[in-house]
């Protein structure tokens, strides 16, 4: 017997000594409290000193997310918690931050897979899974981020248990190597070193275990920013009762993360899967990204299509609605569903900031506009609703911003009943160049979402915004109130001036090179300063062609998309 088996069986009934599901239940809850109360402290930890930090937010809705799936679950099941939680985090994950957080208490879920309660060296061990999975994914990890400090936080916490290690003890020695991590994360990440702040995901992912530390210590925690649970959808009991016929089955949709302990993981064909679902059911859809394979089926037996499944891994979701229910509802309220439409070929989502924004992209032929932007990112769950929405094979999606490109594609793997391209827009200039050049004459998607992204290089992206902060970018100082201008994350002019902030940006994106300039005017764009500018355009450079859009987003008064 390995010595960690042994340190399992010495687990006692100390709470000192092992986590069960409903003390961590409360450390969640605790954890959520602490980050929402330091939401904004987190928020302000901006690299650019423009009032769109978000991360602190978007965090804090990742983590109410898992909490409202916890509501109602009355268990002190470890790993049926975690599950649970797990589901919540992975559909409200908002931003990069919120999507790692998430992916982080994903790994941890895996590793509580087996277990009713746990040890300090169970937890610490489903904590290193939690770091393992945050950093596969993304796609480039980048040290000096949240992914840093949970990484060296678990590895000092983990080396530090001995015999006499407790649950509390654990989280002690993890929130002090967290919080020294994090004042590290600057000599780690030049741009952090440069604007004088530290990272906002690792201070968020800070907050969150202090506030499960307190939660073990028995610190008083304000519960009361947590948002109140949402009331599940009632069932309609009448539909289907003691003498009705099964008749249409059950409508069962899978996200199946596969297991290198049940099968070779990158070799696994899914097909495997395909064909014993067409034994027992029909509507079959099942494909892998990565190591996870999302399925769908219509099936009479789907007891049979989870046993079959888990040889090969363990479940992150699973939806399984009796299809006779739906059915039973009345022709009118069916025609206006999304399955009751014809599934279309290709359809198109896009992320918008603004009213104006919002109507032109429909007007280019956006199917689906999901609201949002910097300082309101969407969850993941925004985008299935608008998936659904769209009932389509294949969708595109524009997220038009950096920080909501990871959650469009947890969305994407999460959906069943279809194909998901996220486009990956990381601006509005980028997002609008493409959806311009929409088309679906091809019959390959591939082709499509490859043609769609060649689109996105033809444009470049300004900002004009205000400095709510001193600060040296990019070797510009910068005065709190000033205008600034950027492209990306380069920090380009800082004026005291608006229009003037606005005409240096420009000079600085080669407007002298360029033939098309467009403008989303946002709500603190005031008709004088417009015109100002309009005017200086045409006398300037009479050959450019300058077009106004009213966009209508908060934060920005103009964006510029040059062509």
């Amino acid at each position: 017997m390995n010595p960690m088996e042994t340190k399992e069986k010495d687990m006692t009934e100390n709470t000192e000594k092992y986590l069960d599901g409903e003390l961590f239940a409360n450390m969640v809850r605790g954890g959520a409290a602490q980050l929402r109360s330091n939401a904004d402290v987190v928020n302000n930890l901006n690299v650019f000193p423009v009032p769109d930090g978000d991360t602190g937010d978007n965090m804090s809705m990742t983590i109410e997310g898992g909490v409202a799936a916890l509501e109602g679950m009355h268990t002190d099941n470890l790993a049926d918690v975690t599950q649970k939680l797990s589901q919540g985090m992975l559909l409200g994950a908002r931003g990069n931050s919120g999507v790692i957080l998430s992916q982080f208490f994903a790994g941890m879920t895996r590793g509580f897979a087996k277990h009713e309660k746990a040890n300090a060296y169970v937890v610490g061990t489903a904590m290193q899974e939690g770091v393992k999975q945050a950093y596969a994914s993304v796609i480039t990890p980048t040290e000096g981020t949240i992914l840093t400090v949970a990484r060296e936080a678990v590895e000092f916490a983990v080396n530090n248990l001995t015999e006499t290690s407790t649950i509390t003890s654990l989280f002690s020695d993890l929130i002090k190597e967290m919080y020294n991590s994090l004042q590290r994360t600057p000599d780690l990440l030049a741009a952090l070193k440069e604007a004088g702040v530290i990272d906002s995901g690792g201070a968020g992912l800070f907050y969150i275990m202090q506030g499960f530390y307190k939660i073990l210590i028995g610190e008083e925690i304000d519960m009361s920013e947590l948002p109140a649970p949402s009331k599940a959808p009632a069932v309609d009991f009448s539909s289907f009762g003691p003498d009705s016929e099964m008749t249409y089955g059950y409508c069962t949709e899978l996200l199946l993360q596969l297991q290198n302990s049940k099968v070779d993981t990158e070799a696994f064909d899914e097909k495997v899967i395909v064909e014993f679902l067409q034994t027992i059911g029909d509507s079959i859809v099942a494909f892998k990204t990565g190591t996870i394979v999302k399925l769908h089926v219509h099936t009479m037996t789907p007891e049979k299509v989870l046993e079959f499944c888990r040889q090969f891994g363990e479940f992150l979701t699973m939806k399984i609605e009796n299809m006779s229910v739906q059915h039973s509802s009345s022709m009118e309220e069916k025609a206006e569903t999304p399955a009751a439409r014809p599934l279309k070929e290709h359809a198109c989502v896009a992320v918008a900031s603004g009213d104006g924004i919002e109507e032109l992209f429909r007007q280019l032929g956006v199917d689906e506009v999901v609201p949002g932007g910097q300082t309101n990112n969407p969850s993941a769950q925004d985008f299935l609703d608008a998936f659904e929405k769209a009932h389509a094979k294949n969708i595109y999606v524009f997220p038009n911003n950096g920080n909501i490109i990871m959650a469009a594609k947890q969305a994407g793997q999460l959906y069943t009943d279809g194909t998901v391209y996220v486009i990956e827009s990381k601006d509005l200039g980028q997002g609008y160049a493409a959806i311009s050049s929409l088309n679906y004459e091809s019959d390959d998607p591939e082709q499509i979402a490859a043609m769609l992204t060649e689109a996105m290089g033809m444009v470049k992206t300004g900002f004009i915004s205000t400095s709510i902060r001193n600060a040296d970018l990019g070797g510009v100082h910068i005065e709190c109130g000033d205008y600034i201008g950027f492209v990306g994350k380069e920090m380009m002019v800082s004026c005291k001036d608006k229009v003037t902030a606005a005409k240096e940006l420009l000079e600085k994106m080669g407007i002298a090179d360029s033939y098309i300039v467009t403008t989303f005017l946002g709500k603190e764009a005031e008709a004088d300063k417009i015109a100002e500018l309009e005017a200086w355009v045409g006398e300037t450079y009479p050959d450019v062609e300058f077009y106004t859009a009213n966009g209508g987003q908060d934060v920005y008064p103009f964006i510029f998309v040059v062509e």
